[in-house]
């Protein structure tokens, strides 16, 4: 997809605590979703367990995190210490709803998508791997790490 067509792209997400098949409309700016799924207002604390949390979230298969004690940690995606000094809020939410937006040819998983999905796992099937509570808590987790 091209940016200008982002830009004006009316993006369709499954919440997951509707019934399959409801969907919430958002608003694709640039290369950032400005404004919170849903409204939410995240929690770090809860972001950090996410990320840390190597059957939800999983974000540690792909990335390192400033987490010294966590072992295993990936490098086939960036280093996530200091991503809140790169990327901004909105930045970090369109990434984790799904990166593809920006980059086709990624191999970062859409978050918070239910359509067009391949060899989906039958519990999240209709729905988004994580709610939009559960992305707002990875966006202030994310947006908190300042320090490389």
């Amino acid at each position: 997809m091209r940016p200008a067509a982002i830009r004006t792209a009316l993006i369709w997400l499954a919440l997951a605590s509707a019934p399959a098949g409801a969907l919430e409309v958002y608003t694709v700016v640039g290369d950032t979703i400005p404004a919170p799924l849903g409204g939410k207002i995240g929690d770090p604390e809860r972001g950090r367990a996410l990320v840390l949390d190597r059957t939800q979230g999983n974000c540690l298969i792909c990335h390192q995190v400033p987490e010294p004690n966590e072992p295993f940690q990936g490098t086939i995606g960036p280093d996530l210490a200091g991503v809140g000094a790169r990327l901004d809020t909105g930045q970090l939410r369109l990434r984790l709803v799904d990166a593809s937006l920006l980059n086709p040819q990624t191999v970062m998983p859409p978050y918070f998508r239910n359509q067009g999905l391949q060899d989906v796992a039958p519990a999240f099937r209709d729905r988004p791997a994580l709610t939009a509570q559960e992305i707002e808590d990875v966006v202030t987790y994310l947006a908190s790490l300042r320090t490389p």
